[in-house]
């Protein structure tokens, strides 16, 4: 047997777990606007052109809408412990 688990956008995912307000708006996870690269983007961004490696200053040039969110690596990686505990056990 063979699973396939695509968990695009998990960082935007387990920002959303805490912040669900941001649900189906453009979320960029990364720098500030004027600095860092984009780590992942929201569906929404994407509609846009953002997308995971972009300079944060143009992701803004391309969706003057985007909520900007400092990524927070110990909470991703807490969830991803989580994830792969769950897929252990099966």
């Amino acid at each position: 047997m063979i699973a396939h688990f695509d968990i695009d956008s998990f960082f935007v995912s387990v920002e959303l777990v805490k912040e669900p307000s941001l649900a189906g708006k453009s979320v960029i996870v990364g720098g500030s606007r004027e600095r860092g690269i984009v780590t992942t983007c929201s569906y929404e961004a994407r509609k846009f052109g953002v997308r995971s490696a972009m300079p944060c200053r143009e992701a803004y040039q391309r969706c003057r809408e985007a909520i900007f969110v400092p990524p927070r690596f110990d909470a991703y990686r807490a969830v991803s412990n989580q994830i792969m505990e769950i897929f252990r056990r099966y």
